[in-house]
């Protein structure tokens, strides 16, 4: 893995495991608001790049969570 994704990867686990006592539904939606609201548009490209190759290292809840924001900010 990239050293920035690693990075970014680990962010974006960060976040999830806040949001980890909620039900699942809850806690994606929590951690992609988060994204959306607080990580650059080079974060989320980076990670769009990231999950391309497959996502590796990410938690479930971070996975959904990115897959929603970065590949929707991708097509926007």
């Amino acid at each position: 893995m990239h050293d920035g994704n690693t990075h970014l990867v680990k962010m974006a686990n960060d976040i999830s495991n806040f949001f980890r006592l909620r039900p699942e539904e809850q806690a994606v939606a929590g951690t992609a608001n988060h994204i959306k609201r607080f990580w650059d548009p080079r974060m989320r490209a980076k990670m769009t790049e990231h999950l391309a190759h497959g996502g590796e290292g990410l938690n479930p809840i971070a996975l959904k969570a990115c897959q929603q924001v970065c590949k929707a900010a991708a097509s926007a």
